[in-house]
């Protein structure tokens, strides 16, 4: 059942017209973007689904193109696409924000930006986010791969590429496929490491955010930097 099969007052389309989106609920505001149903089930009753599947939409946009490919009703590339595209707008919203102002005048945007990037990977990902000297985004880049007890995270491909940035200072970050975000001890000493080798070249390190689906952790803000 599509949009225009349901009862005129229960249509979202029209509802945000009349009332604005934000008259919208969750499910309504999906619909909009899943525009049909499933033989039995409608648009609405499948947006709901997806939503109570994956924790909301914090959760739904956190969930990779092959989890959502598996679900009934989004085996066509079109919605996942249209997904995906919803996801990467807020991606490059965050970015432009914080290249505008300093990162710590948004220190909600920046754990939110990192979520959007690395929470819903089902591997570890250790990223850096580079910043000028008025601590304004300049680059995020994911530089290692895989658990941090078992991929190792050179501290010299971290210094260089701040460097090749002109990075006045750094945000680490890496996810948390476990659910997590409590800093185990080898996360603790990595960032040690890290923070006493950029100081060599006169880079602080701000910050190491910890995230996964829907939450996020601050090493800064916990005094463990």
């Amino acid at each position: 059942m599509s949009l225009q099969d349901l009862p005129p007052d229960a249509r979202p389309r029209e509802k945000l017209i009349a009332r604005g989106p934000a008259a919208l609920s969750d499910a309504e505001l999906l619909a909009l973007l899943l525009r049909t149903g499933l033989a039995g089930k409608n648009v609405l009753q499948l947006a709901q689904e997806l939503l109570d599947r994956f924790g909301g939409l914090s959760g739904l946009l956190h969930t990779g193109l092959d989890e959502l490919k598996a679900v009934k009703g989004l085996g066509g590339s079109a919605k996942r696409a249209e997904l995906s595209a919803v996801l990467e707008l807020a991606r490059r919203a965050l970015a432009q924000q914080l290249s505008e102002r300093p990162v710590f005048n948004h220190p909600e945007a920046v754990q939110a930006y990192l979520q959007l990037h690395l929470a819903h990977k089902a591997h570890e990902v250790f990223a850096v986010l580079f910043l000028d000297s008025q601590h304004r985004l300049l680059a995020c880049e994911e530089l290692f791969r895989g658990t941090l007890s078992q991929t190792s995270v050179y501290p010299r491909e971290v210094v260089l590429r701040a460097l090749h940035h002109q990075a006045g200072a750094v945000v680490l970050a890496h996810n948390h496929p476990s659910g997590t975000v409590q800093p185990s001890r080898a996360d603790e000493v990595l960032t040690q490491h890290l923070k006493a080798a950029l100081g060599l070249v006169d880079i602080r390190v701000l910050d190491h955010v910890i995230v996964a689906p829907g939450r996020a952790l601050s090493m800064a803000e916990k005094g463990l930097l």
